[in-house]
């Protein structure tokens, strides 16, 4: 690790911990942290995944102290080379790689996993993973669908092990000042909140049906999915574009943003919920809209999330990022930055992060740095059993936010939500979607 990377971790572990938000003491200081008894106890990980994000995410954990890989998991050969390469690089030492991550939860030793599988996976290998009483941390969304993200939940309170979802941003020091400010009224009363997504993704084509890679074991990826046959243009990354496996734009980069905006409003569930758009670019297999705007009512606000897949146009001179409005002005927040202008639009304040990280649509990774304040922050919770920033319960909230856009696409009409528990009302066939149908043997059970 650099001279630079390790002070900024310094000093974003300490800016984080030593926030203050609501009155309630976030956590300690990072020379504070190092003296809390078992801070020093190493926590050995397994990484589940390890195509793209997951790959990138092995080396962040390899990076922290007193943190082993001993597993590295994947269902394709290729996939689980660059797992181990990324750890390789940075300790000097192979990690076991198992394809079927399931035979490893046995291991006593084994403390906790990081999942970055598809969608599809998430919920049920982290209720597996709970079960076999390890730690989880796994990549958004935190489900497939609404069952199944409270089924998570269910999980992580029987079992008590920590869950944190990979909504980073619930852990990058700048953007937290920003949100601290946002709710000591920095502009006011907040009523409104845009958020929004543009990126220029290609088409993907009409897959053509051929035998399964050599490499790849398609069953175990499937898992808990219905069968389909396997074709040229699924994997790895175009899954994201059908039911079956995926959840599209709005869980796969929409959740970043409605969980800032669900955060800084202070909101758990919204009253009404709609969305409007489809797959307007191209004509291919692509399922999912990449084109969709999703409208939230919620208590004394509204939400918006605007998707744009195949059109990469700025908004704010940003490919993402949400807006805050209140009676007073604005807060616009970037990735780990933000800025407030009064009801003149007139710019009163500027923070900056205080490194620079990758352009936002980097799927990969937004910075190692920014990722590895998440880690640390999910890996102390482990030493001290502390609730994370991000856990189960908030990430399964932000999670059926988009998840019920999604639902209201499917039906074509608004949905009518209880804002005590997120469940819709009155509704039969919106509530078909609220589950899904398992292959047979592959249902996950709490």
């Amino acid at each position: 690790m650099s001279d630079s990377r390790r002070d900024f971790l310094k000093k974003a572990v300490a800016g984080t911990m030593g926030l203050t938000i609501g009155g309630k003491i976030l956590a300690s200081t990072a020379r504070s942290y190092r003296s809390i008894s078992g801070a020093n106890e190493v926590i050995r990980v397994a990484i589940i995944g390890c195509n793209s994000r997951g790959a990138s995410m092995a080396g962040t954990f390899a990076r922290q102290p007193n943190t082993e890989i001993i597993y590295i998991c994947d269902v394709d050969d290729v996939a689980m080379q660059k797992g181990i390469k990324s750890v390789e690089e940075v300790t000097g030492k192979e990690p076991e790689s198992v394809r079927d991550f399931r035979k490893i939860l046995k291991d006593k030793d084994l403390d906790a996993v990081y999942i970055a599988t598809p969608d599809h996976w998430h919920a049920p290998a982290s209720i597996l993973s709970l079960k076999a009483g390890k730690h989880v941390y796994v990549e958004k969304p935190l489900s497939h669908n609404p069952y199944e993200g409270e089924m998570l939940v269910l999980a992580a309170e029987k079992y008590k092990r920590i869950v944190q979802i990979g909504t980073q941003r619930r852990s990058w020091p700048t953007l937290t000042r920003g949100i601290a400010e946002l709710k000591n009224g920095v502009i006011g009363k907040v009523y409104m909140a845009k958020t929004w997504y543009a990126n220029t993704r290609g088409p993907i084509g009409i897959g053509k049906v051929i035998p399964v890679p050599s490499n790849l074991d398609y069953d175990l990826w499937q898992g808990p999915a219905p069968r389909r046959p396997y074709k040229d243009n699924l994997i790895h990354y175009n899954w994201h574009w059908f039911w079956n496996w995926g959840t599209g734009e709005a869980l796969n980069n929409g959740t970043h943003e409605i969980d800032v905006a669900r955060w800084g409003l202070g909101l758990d569930y919204p009253l009404k919920v709609n969305s409007v758009g489809g797959r307007y670019q191209f004509k291919d297999d692509w399922e999912t809209p990449d084109t969709q705007v999703i409208t939230f009512e919620a208590p004394g606000a509204v939400i918006v999330w605007e998707g744009r897949s195949c059109n990469g146009s700025y908004d704010d001179n940003r490919s993402r990022g949400v807006i805050f409005h209140g009676e007073n002005g604005s807060l616009h927040t970037g990735d780990n930055s933000y800025m407030i202008y009064d009801n003149k639009n007139k710019l009163v304040k500027e923070v900056k992060s205080d490194i620079v990280i990758s352009e936002g649509l980097n799927t990969t990774s937004p910075g190692e740095e920014l990722d590895a304040v998440h880690v640390l922050n999910f890996l102390e919770n482990i030493r001290n059993n502390r609730k994370p920033f991000a856990d189960a319960l908030n990430g399964h909230k932000s999670t059926l936010w988009m998840q019920l856009g999604n639902i209201s696409q499917r039906v074509g009409h608004t949905l009518n939500i209880d804002p005590s528990n997120g469940h819709i009302i009155g509704d039969n066939e919106a509530m078909k979607l609220w589950s899904r149908e398992y292959e047979n043997g592959w249902e996950p059970t709490v």
